[in-house]
């Protein structure tokens, strides 16, 4: 061997420890990314899942067998389709029965960027007759996940919205071997009970991958630890048992799959924010639009009267001008529930017309008061609820073949299974919101479809009406987005009970709970659950302090201020509204991290703490609240996403104080503090 001196060694250790302190160097500052040799390549994925000749990630039972037996001997075919997204690549798989006419088609999505893949199915009955079989137990995601070190997958998951503090609280299960986790909302909307449609399955091996269901009615999940290596999710719609008619196509729930890594499951949900985001967030030329704040125009007053029925135009107007007169307008005027011919009693609702006795002249004077200020126009409606036998309601009357009862139940469902009553729905909404000046559409949905579905399924057919009316839903919104462009639809169902990929892709949750209006510490609560997922919600802040305020903000507010009450300071709300505006950005393209755990999350006697950062823009702020009976003073939080090397320089946005430190310091722990309670605190750091 030839000798080799003592320097070359010296240099070559030294070298070597260079290279070293170099990859630990790039490891930090890569903390949070994707190394590139582990992503998930989707496109690869996906055609390795739907090759010919092998049991694509999907399942169901025809007759009484099993898809995974016969589909492989189908006739199969592959087509990759034109996308005018550079970033996404579309493929179309299907498997024909030439005995049965059957066709099974799944349209895939592949956005690589974000390690993501989503796919519908269809299915058509191609022959001159019902299809001899039927169609069952459709699981659209039937898809085992396997990995290389041993272990229980842990399941990141949240409950839906049921009107409590608890809504979209983050919940946490092992998933043992050879038990399951199934989900599905009770009563048929999509995120209600403790089913929520987004969820993030951990693996042992420092992976994972988060699962999104599109579906706004009765889906399923069900997570089961096959082995020590494997995880099977199985989702789809609950209630399928049906035929086809000839011609006849029916489609399945949305599943998306989004392949994430990194020691910090907080990589894989940041990463699912900026996909919400760029792939299904709805975009007005070309962007997400600002979601506003937002001010009611209904008040409350001397009883029977109540916020909901006794808004009139004179009053609405005024109150337009009372708040141009204090400087203090919002983005948005809201009326909301009442103003329509109903007795008295909002939820007598199908006339979606303006009460003449106190909108004489339409909505026309308000929509355009709103915006002679410079602001919009928001309007409530709930189309597919219908009251029984009220003088005022004539749609029952006219159309009762649109109409469906169920036992026990005080109300009808308008049908949009029915193209005729779904026709007539878009026309009449979209003359509407032509005539009357709305520049936001807000759906509320006060009753479970389920019963009623079960009504109008016809022997079996279980299923069918169902899906045709949340098809008949997409087909409404999609109508009313194409007619107006520039429409936002607000989507609300008591609270947030609609929430998931699908209703995601077109519409925003303004109004996200209808626990306790403004009580704060609920507020904090969905906050935190909501943003692991969904960057993009709002609610309502009726007190006028800091606390309640600063606890109800997100990506938009509503304000309930009666600016009559004396107690109200005017630089103070001025500056309340400010303060949304400037913070507002924030709650938008961010990484979300939640600096508090979830450990006694729903107490009065707790601090919450949650970090927004903006890594490409290297700043972001921290949100803090010490709660009424909390003893602790202070508690110390680490921050994340900031680079070690950098200094920041933090602002308290109370009192103005700054200071200095470095992203390492701050990453180590930095001290909350707050004299009293219930308080709040915000600090707003950037990167010098």
């Amino acid at each position: 061997m030839p000798k080799i001196k003592f320097n070359h060694i010296s240099r070559i250790l030294g070298i070597g420890i260079l290279l070293i302190l170099l990859s630990i160097g790039r490891a930090v500052a890569q903390q949070g990314k994707v190394m590139p040799s582990l992503r998930v390549d989707v496109r690869q994925w996906v055609k390795q899942q739907f090759a010919k000749g092998r049991i694509p990630p999907f399942s169901f039972v025809y007759g009484n067998r099993k898809s995974g037996i016969f589909i492989r001997d189908w006739q199969f075919r592959e087509e990759k389709l034109l996308s005018t997204d550079p970033t996404t690549e579309k493929y179309a798989f299907t498997y024909s029965d030439k005995k049965s006419g059957l066709v099974v088609r799944c349209d895939v999505n592949c956005f690589d960027e974000f390690q993501a893949v989503e796919w519908t199915l269809h299915f058509s009955n191609r022959s001159a007759t019902d299809t001899t079989a039927v169609i069952s137990q459709l699981a659209a995601s039937d898809y085992t996940l396997t990995y290389k070190q041993k272990g229980e997958t842990v399941l990141y998951h949240s409950r839906g919205s049921d009107g409590k503090r608890s809504d979209f609280e983050p919940l946490m299960s092992s998933v043992k071997a050879g038990s399951s986790i199934y989900m599905t909302p009770p009563g048929g909307r999509s995120s209600e009970g403790n089913a929520f449609p987004f969820f993030n399955m951990v693996t042992p091996d420092q992976s994972g991958v988060i699962a999104a269901i599109g579906w706004t009615g009765k889906w399923y999940a069900d997570i089961r630890q096959i082995n020590s290596q494997a995880v099977q999710l199985k989702a789809g719609m609950e209630n399928v048992s049906l035929y086809l008619l000839p011609g006849e196509t029916i489609r399945s729930p949305k599943i998306c799959l989004m392949f994430w890594q990194g020691q910090d499951r907080m990589v894989g949900h940041n990463q699912f924010r900026k996909l919400v985001l760029n792939h299904y967030t709805r975009k007005i030329n070309g962007k997400v639009p600002q979601l506003p704040l937002a001010s009611f125009l209904d008040r409350e007053g001397p009883v029977p009267c109540n916020e909901h029925v006794c808004a009139t135009e004179s009053h609405s107007i005024a109150e337009i001008k009372r708040l141009e007169q204090f400087h203090i307008l919002p983005e948005v005027f809201w009326l909301d529930a009442g103003w329509y011919p109903c007795g008295g009693s909002w939820p007598n609702v199908g006339n979606w017309t303006p009460n003449k006795e106190n909108f004489p002249n339409g909505l026309k004077p308000v929509s355009d008061a709103a915006q002679a200020v410079g602001s919009k126009f928001l309007l409530w409606f709930e189309p597919e609820r219908v009251s029984k036998d009220k003088p005022y309601i004539t749609l029952d009357k006219e159309h009762p073949d649109w109409l469906t009862a169920a036992p026990g139940k005080p109300y009808l469902l308008l049908n949009l299974g029915n193209i005729n009553a779904r026709e007539w729905m878009t026309d009449h909404i979209s003359s509407m919101i032509a005539a009357q000046g709305i520049d936001y559409y807000r759906q509320d949905f006060n009753i479970d479809p389920g019963p009623y579905w079960k009504q109008m399924d016809a022997p079996g057919r279980t299923g069918l009406a169902e899906i045709r009316h949340i098809e008949g839903l997409y087909a409404f919104w999609d109508s009313l987005l194409a007619r107006f462009p520039g429409l936002v639809i607000d989507n609300c169902a008591s609270g947030g009970r609609r929430l998931d990929l699908e209703t995601t892709a077109r519409s925003f949750p303004f109004w996200r709970t209808d626990y306790q209006y403004g009580e704060p510490i609920g507020s904090q609560c969905h906050t935190y659950g909501l943003n692991f997922y969904l960057p993009l919600t709002g609610t309502g802040s009726f007190e006028m302090s800091t606390y309640h305020f600063r606890s109800a903000m997100s990506s938009n507010l509503v304000t309930d201020w009666n600016v009559e009450n004396k107690q109200y300071k005017l630089a103070d709300m001025q500056k309340l509204v400010q303060e949304f505006k400037d913070l507002r950005p924030y709650y938008y393209f961010s990484d979300y991290y939640p600096l508090t755990d979830t450990t006694g999350l729903l107490n009065d006697d707790v601090w919450l703490a949650y970090q927004l950062s903006r890594p490409e823009l290297g700043d972001g702020m921290v949100m803090a609240f010490r709660r009424p009976q909390s003893g602790a003073k202070s508690i110390e939080v680490r921050l994340k996403g900031l680079n070690p090397e950098s200094t920041y320089l933090l602002t308290n946005q109370d009192t103005g104080e700054k200071t200095t430190r470095s992203g390492k310091d701050l990453s180590q722990g930095i001290t909350l503090s707050l004299e009293t309670a219930p308080a709040s605190l915000c600090w707003v750091y950037k990167k010098q």
